[in-house]
Formats: C-alpha cells, structure tokens, sequence
C-alpha cells in the first residue's frame, strides 16, 4: 500500500502523520486489497473557526476509487469523521463484491 500524506498551509507533525496512520488501520483491517492512500491536511482561510481545518483522501482500492472529506475546528476531530466516511464506504464495497458470487438457485425436477 502506497500511503502519501502531505499538507497545505500546514505542516505534518510526527504526531499528527501516526495519528492518521493509526486510523488507516482500521480500514486495512476491513479491506486488505487497498493500492494506494493520498492523505491531504489543509488549514483554510475562512473567516468562521469552526470548519476550517480541513481533511480529504481519495483511496484506490482494487476495482474502485474512493474520496471522502472533512471539515472541522480540530484537525484530528476532521480525521475522525474523514476515516469514518471512509470505513463505511471501505465495507460498503467489500459487501458489494462479496454478494455477487452467491450461488446459483437449484433447479427442481
């Protein structure tokens, strides 16, 4: 898995880079065919506090890509409710594949 985490008017601390690492686990533990994870924290020039920090990410999974973001006051509250979208749509997708190999219906004679 290629993990990319970068920063816009924002610098990625230790800290802040292994709390979102952290995070990935979960979704890894639910679907372990992830390719690629672009991470982007931004830090937004709005008048208003709260929505201002600002987290995204587009995962490529085997046979789909996935974008999920975020805003909130806090960045890692904004990381929370990001890996949150992404794990429902991570196990929506796992669900999608895993019911389209049931198996046919018998036939009677």
């Amino acid at each position: 898995m290629n993990l990319t985490i970068s920063g816009h008017h924002l610098e990625v601390t230790p800290a802040l880079r292994t709390y979102v690492e952290g995070k990935l686990d979960r979704i890894t533990r639910h679907f372990d065919q992830v390719v690629d994870v672009k991470v982007l924290l931004s830090i937004e020039n709005q008048t208003e506090k709260e929505r201002r920090q600002k987290a995204e990410c587009n995962i490529h999974v085997k046979g789909n890509d996935m974008f999920a973001e975020s805003a909130h006051e806090d960045m890692y509250a904004a990381v929370d409710e990001l890996m949150d979208k992404l794990d429902r749509q991570v196990v929506k997708h796992k669900d999608r594949l895993q019911n389209h190999h049931h198996a046919s219906p018998k036939r009677l004679m």
